[in-house]
């Protein structure tokens, strides 16, 4: 397991400084963020990501993410050259030392919170979820703003992009997926990346848009699309386990030897679809943290970790979700988590050192 940190940048207010002084902490997960979907990634904005990552003692192995422009999820006259364009782009990645490639195939939005600040009973603040209030939004008058939310469209192209998946099913998704899949994985193994898809977060539909990587079955149905080791998951405890019809543990065992990223954090259910995002250990939420980890080992899992979301704690302002303090207090805890049950599992084995 290789413990890793998101960071999004010299424009994050977390610096690579404060990153490198978290105990077991050894991986930067990140990306060329100045580039639209769709455009190919130049070789020296790669490289001078990698230098100044390791110019701060890290390592930059998983790059989260290659954006999936939405012509490969319509299946439209332009993905073709859309699937060409990001085939070079992991090519390149390949070149400068990139071992994983996470990526997710939502339709138009990415992860999606109704709150960006929902005060806890400890002081803290913390992303949140409500299911009735995000269905009272009207994404085509352009009334949100929330991380999932692509604002460099104007209003008529979001109408537009939005009528354009009218006609899509899930169905023609999983179509379009295959098709993606099966022009860049054989990509992705020639340069050594194993591809990790991102489950859909919330793992249902909304606005009438498809989500197809949202449980057991269907996460069982992408991986035999193309049933190559390269074709991996991005294993998030807490986009999946929105659900509570998601039974984590065994999913984190049966999928162990195919998960390359690892997202783990915890969730605290507040109805059959609500929920709002709470600290890392098992007794602040819904989740048992022990198990998911000791699911995942048990089954095979040796690949990249992070924790996820963090709280706002300690008077600490910044991007929703990806603050310092409290991640950090997460990849801690997690460690703490992986290193016991590793030694169980050398003690289960005989070894009595």
């Amino acid at each position: 397991m290789k413990m890793s940190f998101r960071w999004y940048g010299k424009d994050d207010p977390v610096t690579l400084e404060q990153i490198r002084q978290i105990p077991g902490v050894v991986n930067i997960v990140s990306a060329v963020y100045d580039v639209p979907p769709g455009q190919v990634w130049s070789e020296k904005s790669i490289q001078d990501l990698c230098g100044v990552i390791e110019n701060a003692g890290l390592a930059f192995e998983v790059v989260e993410s290659v954006p999936v422009p939405e012509s490969i999820k319509l299946g439209d006259e332009n993905a073709e050259a859309c699937i060409e364009t990001y085939c070079e782009i992991v090519r390149r990645l390949g070149k400068a030392g990139v071992k994983c490639i996470c990526y997710n195939f939502m339709p138009v939005f990415d992860w999606f919170r109704s709150e960006m600040a929902r005060p806890q009973a400890d002081g803290a603040n913390a992303l949140a979820y409500e299911h009735e209030a995000v269905l009272a939004m009207n994404p085509q008058e352009n009334e949100i703003s929330l991380p999932g939310w692509d604002e460099s469209y104007t209003r008529a192209e979001l109408r537009a992009l939005l009528a354009s998946y009218e006609k899509v099913t899930e169905e023609d998704l999983w179509s379009n997926v295959e098709r993606f899949l099966k022009a860049v994985v054989p990509v992705a193994e020639e340069v050594g990346i194993n591809m990790a898809i991102h489950p859909d977060d919330p793992p249902w539909g909304l606005f009438g848009l498809p989500r197809i990587i949202t449980g057991k079955e269907n996460i069982r149905r992408f991986l035999k699309l193309v049933d190559r080791p390269a074709n991996g998951l991005t294993f998030c405890t807490g986009s999946l386990g929105a659900s509570k019809e998601n039974d984590l543990v065994s999913m984190a065992g049966e999928f162990a030897d195919r998960i390359h990223f690892a997202h783990l954090r915890n969730v605290r259910h507040t109805s059959e679809r609500s929920f709002e995002e709470v600290g890392h250990l098992s007794a602040c939420g819904s989740f048992d943290m022990y198990a998911i980890v000791k699911a995942l080992v048990n089954g095979g899992f040796d690949g990249y970790v992070r924790p996820d979301h963090g709280r706002m704690i300690w008077g600490e302002t910044g991007r929703p979700g990806y603050g310092l303090y409290d991640r950090a207090l997460g990849a801690a805890y997690l460690n703490g988590l992986f290193e016991a049950v590793y030694k169980e599992k050398n003690v289960d084995k005989g070894d009595k050192k």
